[in-house]
């Protein structure tokens, strides 16, 4: 037996509504010692995204549900402590979806060794990581974005939305995001460069603040809400424009699903196109991202945002507060 001791957050009960502390629970279990072409790794960073609360719940999804009394998964990043594997050797950083807890066990299927000499770790979670591509692929492939296009990003202080409205600017486009709070539009225009933002707070009618910001329609909609963002997206779009849906984060915790948008019925008459895409799926692109947006980076072109929790222990507070759009800008991570 291993006197290794892997510190997880399991989840305990399956939320009805918006997750709370009592849903998850602190626990230690021993860790085998490693098997031949095994090795042992400490987390220095773990991931909390929004896409996790959809893992709470029972049911048929593009990924497995998480089990009840069973350590949560998740994007994490970290370091070989111990190794039996000679392609992961000790003192190797390493990119995998363990997270959620401090030491886990591979083999090294699935697992990507990452450069730290010159690169945050955490960066490998955010900007060129999992995020990052999101905003990418979304945009680029899925969006069809094309120079000069006006588009509209939701939640565009986020971690996704951000990288969103910065690439879009770099490719000659008019972009124009909504946010909650003073503090995240400022940062929008200041920061990413956004030719305009709107307080979604400050608006009783999406809609109607969307044709004053788009008169001549909407050519992409990045949509990360759903909601009345979609439903105003769908009333200002052009025709043959495209609809990005990357999430739909204000009925994540609906116990009952809301009906769609009672307007969807535009995108007929208009030629939208609106798809659905997950990331996993466009790993073709992964190098051209990585050039891409190493590029950018070096050249001063984008900038991002970190929300930092310290302790593993306080994963789960870090994930809650993904549902309160008013605090957290940029990357939620979780520092261990």
């Amino acid at each position: 037996m291993s006197h290794r001791i892997s510190r997880q957050i399991q989840l305990k009960s399956r939320p009805a509504g918006m997750p709370e502390p009592d849903n998850f629970q602190f626990v230690e279990v021993p860790l085998p010692e490693p098997a031949e072409g095994e090795f042992i790794v400490e987390n220095k960073w773990i991931s909390v995204d929004p896409y996790m609360r959809g893992r709470m719940k029972e049911g048929a999804s593009y990924v497995e549900p998480f089990g009840i009394g069973e350590a949560m998964e998740g994007g994490c990043v970290g370091v070989v402590l111990e190794s039996r594997n000679e392609k992961f050797p000790v003192g190797c950083h390493v990119l995998g979806n363990s997270g959620w807890r401090d030491t886990w066990i591979s083999d090294g299927e699935r697992i990507v060794q990452v450069d730290a000499s010159s690169t945050p770790l955490s960066c490998f979670l955010s900007i060129l990581g999992m995020t990052g591509m999101t905003a990418y692929a979304g945009l680029l492939e899925i969006g069809e974005l094309k120079d000069g296009d006006n588009v509209f990003v939701s939640a565009a202080s986020g971690a996704v939305g951000s990288i969103v409205c910065q690439i879009a600017k770099l490719k000659g486009c008019r972009v124009v995001g909504s946010a909650g709070s003073r503090e995240k539009i400022e940062w929008l225009k200041e920061y990413a460069g956004v030719d305009e933002a709107f307080n979604y707070h400050d608006t009783s009618d999406v809609s109607s603040t969307l044709k004053d910001h788009f008169p001549d329609g909407i050519d992409v909609y990045f949509d990360n809400v759903g909601g009345d963002h979609l439903a105003g997206a769908i009333d200002n779009m052009r025709d043959f424009g495209r609809i990005v849906c990357c999430g739909m984060i204000s009925g994540y915790n609906d116990e009952k699903p809301k009906p769609g948008p009672a307007n969807l019925f535009k995108i007929i008459g208009k030629r939208v196109k609106m798809q659905g895409f997950i990331v996993r799926d466009h790993e073709s692109l992964r190098e051209k991202f990585l050039t891409d947006m190493n590029h950018w980076i070096d050249e001063g072109m984008i900038t991002w945002e970190e929300s930092v929790t310290e302790g593993l222990e306080n994963a789960p507070e870090a994930f809650m507060a993904l549902f309160n759009g008013d605090k957290k800008m940029g990357k939620a991570l979780v520092k261990l």
